[in-house]
């Protein structure tokens, strides 16, 4: 956005504060300075001339020599403008001016065999207008060899400043004042609207408009003054000069006077021919179905539905916040006016203009968020200013739909907790002093913070941490002291995604494909394992519940797999899952449990038949045999318990699960055939499904060197038949607990069940090593010990050692 200098001084004195500080302080404070131009270095060198004497060229039909005086010499000049005439002030560049249209130097030079000694110039030349074909003619007030950066007040400098977009705000040359007198610790005011009550009708404002708001929520305030028998004309030349500088065409006074006060407070607004409202009234309402609209430019546009439009009591003739309508346009016949000032929801405007692809100076500010408060305020300055150079009888009054204000947020800081932000203390009155200045409203001031009001016009601020960080861009990010030495504890980064990592490394490494399914189901299917949690607005059906496990989106890719003819599948997934504490409403997030899941599937062929090996196909113990390859290779031991099924249930015709400390870590086993089913799966899938919070429990074992066994080992078998009811886990850990400490490992090789045994019986069949590392065992101190057991289990468990009579 372009801002002039001198117009911002108007607001705040600047006095004695070099201009390059002045512009580095804009940018220091975070309103970046992207581009400056500097008419005093534009414009030096140019200066007032007076043309004394214009002969014809005497080579040239369409050539004029020219005598140009400055007062203190005069100069040759050869000019090929028309309108040059003797008796004329014009703008004259002598030799070794910088023309800025071209950007070249004046030289001596020769035209048609006469010399030139300089330029009179055009308003192009000079980049003021586009206007090449005439050379600039002065009124005869300007004295000769006066510089034309004074006699044309051409000694502003132009700031081209990158707002970003929480800074709505700056998007006026008030704005930008009152930064800079929080800055630079200077007073800072508004312009006098002293004029605003001057009113020069008796006839109440009620009388000549009414306004209808319908979408109050997307246009929650709209205020208008009507000011009769204007005259439309040219604006001042003070005023064209302003718009011009910040990158305008001036067009007639009524609309310049509106884009000044847009750009003098950044509330854009818009006049009206009041003669063109049907019924004298405006009606604010959404489109409700695709409609067309001509705009100012004359261009037909089609508007989708829920566009905000300004209607009068027929038709629409604007579109609110955007563009107005090529029926209301002021023109030269206008005598009756009505000025809209209004504040617009951000988001319409920001919809309606990316819909319409059309971006203007007033949807910019519009789709930032204006300042609600400012609305009536400009609409009286634009008011002061009509009156004054357009002449007619203001209305009294204001017509200003506001049916709930918005409140200025409350934000209290705490003055120990900006030192422990920023790292450096600022004193209390200088923190007191740069809230004051940015229009923060003090409620209440005590030793240890401040209680603020937020002017409306900062809707970015709403935390303590929004105010510390105003505190620290007025104070001066270049003010922040040097530290020569900072003192730290350095630990090391947490990395939160390091034990997933790992888990997809493993699973990849044993020949499983990663998947990632929607956590989004149907009721139905989020049903099948768990109690699950309904979202608010779902976009469908189909995704209205939060997943209670992994297993049904899993079985969902398997069946799509199967479709695609892929029926070979090793696949993991990692996600979340959710269920419900109860079957109640969920008010709380105590009401619902959030967990992380892996699931592991196998399902299809292990191998393939090849000349050398039969076909096989996955089953239970296979899916065990990987399920305990991984945790092994995640601990580097087998840490987890598992006990074995053989029974259905809603999911698994047969499972087995995995705990730590009497935790289920995880459970898995053949999907029921009623499940694949629901699924159109026609093979068997197994799965198994991990908590991945208690798979962080297990602590991995570090690797450690051992050497190898210098003495030989030891190796004796037994079988004993024992109850059913007995299981392997028990018989194992009492063998350990009874061995002596040359026992080092036992082993389970056969489980047998028969008949002969007895129904009531089974046969579990031992493999125990011994060895010893720093000596050979003797096969007595073996026997001794191998019988000591045959003993004990005989004993404990009421055994029979099979091959025995």
């Amino acid at each position: 956005m372009k801002i002039s200098l001198n117009w911002v001084k108007e607001y705040v004195n600047l006095d004695g504060i070099p201009d390059e500080e002045i512009i580095s302080n804009l940018t220091m404070s975070g309103l970046e300075v992207e581009d400056v131009i500097n008419e005093k270095e534009i414009y030096k060198g140019f200066i007032v001339g007076f043309v004394k004497t214009k002969t014809k060229h005497p080579n040239a039909d369409k050539l004029s020599l020219c005598t140009v005086s400055t007062g203190e010499q005069d100069f040759q000049v050869i000019c090929g403008a028309p309108n040059v005439e003797a008796g004329q002030k014009v703008v004259f560049a002598p030799v070794g001016t910088i023309i800025p249209k071209g950007n070249f130097q004046i030289s001596k030079a020769k035209i048609r065999g006469i010399e030139s000694f300089g330029m009179i110039c055009s308003e192009a030349e000079l980049e003021l207008s586009d206007n090449h074909e005439r050379i600039m003619v002065l009124t005869n007030g300007f004295k000769e060899g006066t510089p034309i950066t004074e006699a044309l007040e051409l000694n502003d400098i132009i700031l081209e400043i990158g707002i970003t977009p929480n800074r709505p705000d700056a998007l006026s040359h008030i704005g930008v004042a009152r930064d800079l007198a929080a800055v630079f610790n200077r007073k800072f005011q508004y312009p006098d609207l002293a004029e605003k009550t001057k009113i020069n009708s008796h006839e109440k404002i009620e009388n000549f408009a009414r306004i209808e708001v319908i979408d109050t929520e997307n246009c929650p305030r709209y205020a208008a003054k009507v000011i009769n028998d204007v005259t439309i004309k040219d604006s001042p030349e003070w005023l064209k000069k302003r718009i011009k500088k910040i990158g305008m065409r001036p067009i007639n006074n009524i609309v310049d006077i509106t884009n000044f006060v847009m750009y003098e407070f950044g509330q854009p607004l818009h006049a009206f021919d009041l003669k063109m409202l049907s019924k004298n009234k405006i009606v604010v309402k959404s489109t409700e179905k695709d409609s067309l609209f001509t705009t100012l430019d004359s261009k037909e546009r089609k508007l989708p539905p829920k566009t905000l439009m300004i209607c009068d009591g027929e038709k629409p003739v604007a579109i609110a916040g955007v563009m107005g309508g090529e029926n209301s346009e002021i023109n030269n016949s206008t005598k009756n006016i009505l000025i809209e000032s209004a504040y617009f929801n951000p988001r319409s405007i920001r919809r309606t203009s990316r819909a319409l692809g059309l971006s203007t100076d007033a949807s910019y500010r519009f789709e930032r968020g204006i300042d609600p408060s400012t609305a009536g305020i400009a609409a009286e300055r634009a008011a002061q200013l009509i009156l004054q150079y357009a002449g007619g009888k203001a209305a009294e009054g204001i017509l200003d739909v506001y049916p709930e204000r918005i409140k200025e947020k409350e934000v209290r800081i705490r003055f120990e907790r900006v030192g422990k932000i920023l790292g450096y203390e600022v004193l209390k009155e200088k923190i007191s002093d740069i809230v004051s200045k940015l229009g923060f409203k003090i409620i209440h001031e005590s030793e240890t913070g401040l209680h603020l009001l937020v002017p409306t016009y900062r809707p970015d601020i709403g935390r303590e941490i929004d105010v510390i960080e105003e505190i620290a861009r007025i104070n001066g990010y270049d003010n922040i002291p040097a530290v020569s030495k900072i003192s730290i504890t350095l630990s090391s980064r947490f990395d939160e995604s390091e034990f997933t990592d790992s888990i997809r490394n493993t699973a990849c490494a044993l020949g499983f494909y990663e998947m990632i399914n929607n956590p989004l189901q149907d009721e139905k299917s989020a049903g099948l394992t768990g109690n699950p949690v309904k979202i608010l607005n779902p976009l469908s059906s189909d995704l209205a519940f939060l997943r209670t496990s992994l297993i049904p989106g899993a079985l969902q890719t398997v069946a799509r797999n199967l479709n695609f003819g892929e029926k070979d599948l090793f696949l993991f997934e990692i996600g979340n899952v959710f269920n419900k504490v109860s079957p109640g409403s969920i008010g709380s997030f105590s009401d619902f449990i959030e967990e992380e899941k892996l699931i592991f599937l196998i399902s299809g062929r292990l191998n393939k038949k090849e000349w050398n090996s039969e076909e096989k196909q996955v089953d239970f113990y296979y899916l065990k045999g990987l399920i305990e390859s991984f945790i092994t290779k995640m601990s580097l031991d087998n840490v987890l318990n598992d006990s074995y099924y053989h029974k259905a249930d809603s999911m698994y015709d047969f499972y087995f699960t995995k705990s730590l400390n009497d935790k289920a870590a995880g459970i898995g086993g053949k999907i029921n055939d009623d499940v694949l089913k629901k699924f159109d799966i026609s093979q068997d899938v197994y799965c198994f499904e991990f908590n991945i919070n208690l798979l962080k429990e297990i602590k991995k074992k570090e690797k450690v060197y051992s050497e190898p066994v210098k003495y030989p080992k030891v190796i004796r078998d037994f079988a004993f038949v024992f109850d059913k009811s007995l299981t392997y886990e028990q018989v194992k850990n009492f063998i350990h607990e009874n061995g002596s400490k040359l026992l080092k490992s036992v082993s389970l090789f056969d489980i047998f069940q028969s008949e002969s045994l007895g129904s009531d019986k089974q046969s579990f069949a031992f493999t125990l090593e011994y060895y010893s590392e720093d000596r050979t065992l003797t096969e007595e101190e073996i026997d001794k010990e191998f019988q000591n057991l045959i003993n004990a289990v005989t004993k404990k468990f009421n055994a029979k050692l099979r091959g025995s009579n």
